[in-house]
């Protein structure tokens, strides 16, 4: 008996499990096991000479599971989610990304290879199925993060970066397993966008100006050669522009395909159409073709798809909570404020930004406190730059903008004691101050969010200033156009704050702090182009020169 048992485990049992083996030996998990389980993770192993990026979260994945294929069945069919999976690879396009990065070139590749042996009657080798394995569940990892996070890390840019988000862990490990469990990956992407409503609108926004883009290649509207003026055109002008100006705001949508123009005359047709795209781009709709409605007409398709990718991606550097609180958002490529309670905007205002070499940095805050009837301490580049010299051609200069020099202790020195021609800003044993009043520069209010940039929200004298397009104009702080409406605002939970009352503390000869009840988040962004809830469509000049470094950011291949 014992013989017989012996005689079964040698000659049956035993090559039976020798087979089993083999069997799993050939199998895409046997491959998937053999390649991951030696690997350190940290060192980002490449298969088929693709870096596998997420190779830590990749590695956990297929751990977790046994190292059991997620995308095929019977280790030689691809399941349905496989080819979810490379359509969303290909999708991304239009969130900004690019499909490269997630190693499209190399699952298109094994996917010809597979379908070609499929229609052969063959079936690919178990190698190439792990290694297609492995490269999908690395770009839905890869890509999910990038939804969630941005490809790019504003901290590594040189444009100054400072609003803060959260980075927790995202479990994508559990959120690809989830979503292979599920049936879906479109939806478990879907939940990694920005939860900004405005988010999916202005990704169809893309879609659209790929579609343009396509369609662009097929009529090449004059090619859309550079447009140039020497002079503003009104209506009864003409100009050899006007026929390519016809074409492209009809490309556009803003004249209808069969509008005939009258040879190169500007006609009030044509003008009612210059004023729709002049609205787009954040313009006085008043039908001028100048220098900024010729940059408009200049942006191609191309220009426009560079920009609107550039700004989704900047939506998903956001903290995702702003929605949820009462919030300042001042979106500086726009000179706009906008006051947020509850989702509603209880106040829009026009702001003055700082100039190109001056410019308003992008960080968040929190809004503390006002000041009424502000004093202003002249900041050393202001003193470099316009007082100094002021004072060396009038010594009344200060006089009269009712400023004082002060020691740092506060005691006033007579200007006269000064020989102006001899001092200059650096080492100057002084500070400048200028008194409140209406003459002040920082106008009756000033609204406080301590920050590092020394940056804030005021008042101006300078009201006219608020009539110009081009608003960037200051030395970095922003200037309100409705400093009164956004007090009155702040103070609103206060009865005691009547409308008298702040008024009368805006006109005072000491200034007043007054501590705000809560903390209101500030946030100052740069945003040059975005959508509306129902899908409205703007644009704005990159009037800080920031769009490109992004973009190249953005474009980067990565390995």
């Amino acid at each position: 008996m014992r013989n017989l048992i012996l005689f079964f485990l040698l000659f049956v049992w035993i090559p039976l499990l020798g087979q089993e083996i083999t069997s799993t030996q050939n199998g895409s998990s046997f491959y998937l096991r053999t390649f991951l389980e030696p690997t350190d993770p940290s060192q980002k192993p490449l298969v088929q000479g693709q870096m596998l990026f997420s190779s830590v979260v990749v590695h956990r994945f297929y751990t977790e599971r046994d190292f059991q294929v997620a995308w095929l069945r019977e280790d030689t069919v691809l399941l349905e989610l496989a080819y979810e999976m490379r359509y969303e690879i290909q999708q991304s396009k239009f969130d900004g990304l690019q499909p490269a990065d997630y190693h499209l070139q190399a699952i298109d590749g094994l996917f010809m290879k597979y379908e070609a042996a499929r229609s052969e009657g063959r079936s690919l080798s178990r190698a190439d199925m792990g290694a297609l394995d492995l490269l999908l569940s690395d770009a839905f990892v890869m890509l999910a993060s990038h939804l969630y996070h941005g490809k790019v890390d504003p901290e590594q840019l040189r444009t100054v970066w400072n609003i803060q988000r959260s980075a927790p862990d995202l479990y994508l490990d559990q959120r690809l397993s989830s979503a292979i469990q599920a049936g879906s990956i479109r939806r478990a992407l879907q939940d990694l966008y920005p939860s900004f409503t405005i988010y999916r609108p202005m990704r169809e926004g893309l879609r659209q100006l790929y579609n343009d883009f396509e369609r662009f290649q097929i009529e090449q509207t004059s090619s859309w050669k550079e447009l140039k003026i020497s002079r503003s055109l009104k209506v009864g002008d003409n100009s050899p522009i006007i026929p390519d100006v016809v074409k492209r705001l009809s490309f556009w949508g803003f004249l209808p395909n069969d509008y005939e123009s009258q040879g190169k005359g500007y006609d009030a047709e044509i003008e009612e159409a210059v004023k729709k795209l002049q609205l787009k781009f954040g313009m006085e709709s008043d039908g001028v073709i100048g220098q900024g409605t010729i940059y408009a007409l200049n942006q191609s398709p191309q220009d426009l798809i560079k920009k609107t990718s550039i700004n989704l991606e900047r939506l998903r550097w956001l903290p995702d909570n702003l929605k949820e609180q009462e919030l300042i958002i001042v979106n500086t490529a726009n000179f706009q404020f906008d006051f947020i309670q509850q989702r509603d905007t209880v106040l829009t205002s026009r702001v003055i930004v700082g100039r190109s070499f001056h410019s308003t940095p992008q960080f968040s805050a929190q809004m503390s406190y006002l000041v009424f009837s502000p004093t202003w301490t002249v900041p050393p580049s202001i003193l470099r730059q316009e007082v100094i010299p002021g004072m060396r051609k009038d010594p009344q200069y200060m006089a009269k903008r009712k400023m004082r020099l002060l020691t740092f202790s506060g005691q006033e020195v007579p200007t006269s004691s000064v020989d102006w021609s001899k001092v200059s800003a650096a080492g100057f044993p002084y500070m400048v101050r200028q008194d409140p009043g209406e003459h002040n520069s920082l106008g009756l209010v000033k609204f406080m969010f301590p920050n590092k940039h020394h940056v804030y929200i005021h008042d101006t004298p300078a009201r006219s200033l608020f009539e110009r397009e081009d608003r960037a104009l200051s030395y970095g702080c922003i200037r309100i156009q409705k400093p009164v409406e956004l007090a009155k605002l702040l103070l609103q939970h206060d009865e005691g704050w009547t409308d008298e009352r702040i008024n009368s503390a805006m006109r005072q000869s000491r200034e007043q702090v007054v501590n705000l009840d809560r903390k209101i988040p500030v946030v100052i962004l740069y945003l040059t182009y975005w959508t509306t809830s129902d899908g409205r469509v703007f644009f704005r000049r990159d009037i800080y020169n920031r769009d490109n470094e992004v973009y190249q950011a953005l474009i980067q291949r990565r390995g």
